[in-house]
Formats: C-alpha cells, sequence, structure tokens
C-alpha cells in the first residue's frame, strides 16, 4: 500500500466522524463536595413525591430535595444568563425529567438536601430548544478535518469533503465564539470541556455553526467544537462479546487494535447492494468541486443538537447523538431513501442502516471504526461499520471519498450538513 493510497484511506475514515460525536444539552455544572452547609446540585429529576425531588445530579449519586414550604421556586427558558425573566411556580407545576438547581441545608453525609431556592428549566422548554438547535446545526454547521491555525488572525483552514470533492474552508473566529474539546476517552458532550484556539490542532476533527460567505468559502463561526479521534480501517481478528472488545488488524498501521465497545458505542452494517454501489463510486473517482450543497446558564449550556435527550447523557443517536463526532459538511435538505445527491442524504441513509450487535461480528469482517483517541492500543468504539470489504478494497484506488459526509448518528445537531 502506497502512501497515497493510506492518504486516501485515512480519508474515507473521516465519514464516520462526520457526526457521531454525542451531544447532550446538559452541561456539567458546578457541584459542591458532600458536607453539611449550604449546598447546591445541579441535574434532573428523576421522581417527585409531594414536595420530595428525587435528583440525578450530573456527577454523582442520585440526592434527596426537600422543598421547604417557604422555599424561592422559579422557572426559567433555556439559555436565560440571569434571573430577571424568571416566573414563580409552585411544586406542583415541577415534573420528571425538569433541569433543576437546587440550593439549600446540605445533610453531612451529602445524601440529601433542604432546598430554600429551586430554579428549573421545563424538560418541554429543553426538548424544543435542543430541536431549534438540531435545526440551526443543520441550517449553518459545517464539519472537516483541520489543515491550519493562524493564532495571529484567530482563523481556522479546514478540508471539507462531500459528494463533488474536497475545498478549503477558513473559519473565522472571535472573541465571542464559544469553543470546546472533547475528553481523549469520551465523546459524551457532558465530558467536553471549554476550549481555545490555541487548543485546536492540524488533524483534528472540527464541526462549527456560524454566517457562511456566499460561496461557502468562509463561515464566521458562533461555536466550534474540536476533538482528536482514532480512525481504525481493517479486518477482525477476534471478538470478545463477553469482555465487550474486538481485535482488529488495522490496514493503516498494519498493527492490531483493541477496540472496546460499549452501550453507547453504534454498530451498524452496510447491505451488500449498497457497500457494492459505494465502491463503484470510489473506483470510478469523484469529480472535484463544490462539496454537495448541503452561550446559556450553566444548567443548559449549548451543546450542539443530536445528543440525546436534555435530560440524559448525551451518545444515544447522533446526536445524539448517540456518541457523535464532528465531521461532514455542507447543509442542503436531507432527501429521501435512496437519493445521493448531497452530504445530507448521505447521512439520512446511514442513520436507516440496520444496527448489530457485538456477536454478530466474526474473524475476517472487514469494518470501518470511529473511536476515542485513548491511550496506547486500545480506543472506545464511537461507531462501527460492518460489511465494508467492497469499500476497503475500493478506496486505496480511489480519486475521492465518497464517505466522508456521512454520518451515523447524529453530529452536532445532528444535522447531515
Amino acid at each position: 500500500m502506497t502512501q497515497r493510497d493510506i492518504s486516501l484511506l485515512k480519508l474515507a475514515m473521516i465519514a464516520l466522524l462526520a457526526a457521531t460525536i454525542p451531544f447532550s444539552v446538559q452541561s456539567a455544572g458546578a457541584q459542591d463536595s458532600p458536607q453539611a452547609g449550604l449546598a447546591r446540585k445541579i441535574g434532573s429529576i428523576k421522581a417527585i413525591n409531594g414536595n420530595v425531588l428525587t435528583l440525578t445530579p450530573d456527577s454523582g449519586t442520585d440526592i434527596s430535595v426537600t422543598v421547604q414550604p417557604n422555599a424561592r421556586i422559579l422557572r426559567i427558558e433555556p439559555g436565560a444568563k440571569d434571573l430577571k425573566s424568571a416566573t414563580p411556580v409552585q411544586v406542583q407545576d415541577l415534573q420528571v425529567g425538569d433541569r433543576v438547581r437546587v440550593r439549600g441545608q446540605g445533610s453531612a453525609d451529602g445524601s440529601s438536601i433542604s432546598a430554600l431556592e429551586v430554579i428549573v428549566m421545563a424538560r418541554s422548554d429543553l426538548e424544543a430548544r435542543h430541536q431549534q438547535e438540531q435545526q440551526d446545526w443543520q441550517k449553518r454547521g459545517l464539519g472537516g478535518l483541520v489543515k491550519q491555525v493562524d493564532p495571529a488572525t484567530g482563523t481556522v483552514t479546514v478540508s471539507v469533503t462531500g459528494l463533488g470533492g474536497t475545498k478549503s474552508v477558513a473559519i473565522h473566529t472571535s472573541n465571542a465564539t464559544v469553543f470546546r474539546r472533547y475528553a481523549p476517552d469520551s465523546v459524551k458532550f457532558d465530558d467536553a470541556k471549554p476550549s481555545t484556539l490555541q487548543d485546536i490542532r492540524p488533524g483534528d476533527q472540527l464541526r462549527a455553526r456560524g454566517t457562511r460567505s456566499a460561496d461557502g468559502s468562509e463561515l464566521t463561526a458562533d461555536e466550534i467544537v474540536t476533538g482528536s479521534f482514532r480512525n481504525v480501517a481493517g479486518t477482525v481478528n477476534s471478538v470478545d462479546a463477553s469482555g465487550g472488545s474486538l481485535n482488529v488488524q488495522d490496514l493503516l498501521t498494519k498493527k492490531p487494535v483493541v477496540v472496546k465497545i460499549t452501550p453507547e458505542s453504534q454498530l451498524h452494517k452496510l447491505p451488500p447492494e449498497l457497500a457494492q454501489m459505494i465502491a463503484m463510486r470510489l473506483k470510478g473517482g469523484a469529480h472535484t468541486g463544490a462539496p454537495g450543497a448541503g452561550g446559556g446558564t450553566e444548567m443548559t449550556g449549548t451543546a450542539p443538537a443530536g445528543s440525546g435527550t436534555p435530560t440524559s447523557p448525551a451518545g444515544t443517536r447522533p446526536p445524539e447523538v448517540s456518541p457523535s463526532a464532528a465531521g461532514g459538511n455542507g447543509q442542503g435538505t436531507p432527501g429521501g431513501p435512496g437519493r445521493m445527491r448531497g452530504s445530507g442524504d448521505f447521512q439520512q441513509m446511514l442513520n436507516r442502516m440496520p444496527a448489530i450487535t457485538l456477536s454478530e461480528l466474526h474473524k475476517g469482517d472487514a469494518v470501518l471504526i470511529v473511536a476515542t483517541e485513548g491511550t496506547g492500543s486500545s480506543s472506545t468504539a464511537i461507531t462501527l461499520l460492518s460489511g465494508v470489504e467492497p469499500i476497503l478494497q475500493a478506496a486505496p484506488a480511489s480519486q475521492g471519498m465518497m464517505l466522508t459526509p456521512w454520518s451515523l448518528g447524529g453530529a452536532p445537531g445532528g444535522e447531515g450538513q
């Protein structure tokens, strides 16, 4: 395999990352350490029994919250930065799934709080905001591979690949741009940390949303999410279904890689006819051209949509994502079944691919995997795609990658771009 072939195969792997990076509308939020005295917790309501709430915090175990008769209970809209527009509500107005911040007297063991203040964001409001963000990421988002970072001008140049080919897009940032970066061993947006332009490196996967120039060659970013992920293309050496892992012979490094499979990992299989069709396109090459068309409060954050329900960790769809990653491009409207005119169509198609379990994989199966950066030779799978034998055979000889716009489970905004 030549160096050129390896480069082309690497491009093929960007596809899976196009939006497999899971995202959640909730942010970690500061949590007070368990101790007697004033305590504060942020989380979601798990159960309600009269004036007693069972709260699932962003970190730690469930706690019991007793809302005192004289407690102040205020409802705010997602994204609110203060309480100026807050509306007083009663305990009976609270519902399971609502996001709350409680303050009050904490028990010595940290297992309960006697709340004197409850600030609530209704689950229905969070879901509506989540949907709006999905639509915004779809309409104004793009993603790709970081080629260059210019701190002096605040510009990040990314390589965006679509059905029409690959082109460079300049992402302009400002002091108002929100930066986030994924943790090396996690694809949950909850685990993503506030970041800076200086943290972005060539080779990173990047997804941004903002205002595009008329010709699509530039974007002024409102928000940028980056991460460094591992791409594995190869054949299965062995499967440990009980242990939740598989050993894959990586065609790029020619070394075995242990890939962990968790409940959040998304496993899909391409039907043979679709794999053959894609392989034929890869063998034929792609014409060069433009790609196919295509800050809130501490309680919610402004996570890219498509990260699961507002009250549960991201990584359940693609956004959602189910664990999802940044990537993909374009913004066009998704097409109907069988259409392949834009990257959005590819993502729609991928999202409908049959899900499989680890036990359905066997020695010799060809797989494409996007995984966490991990440590050493072990990574955790974000997305795994099997049934790709024809694609791996065609990729080294291809003149352009058709997989890059794909998204298997959701990217910020769950967009297909």
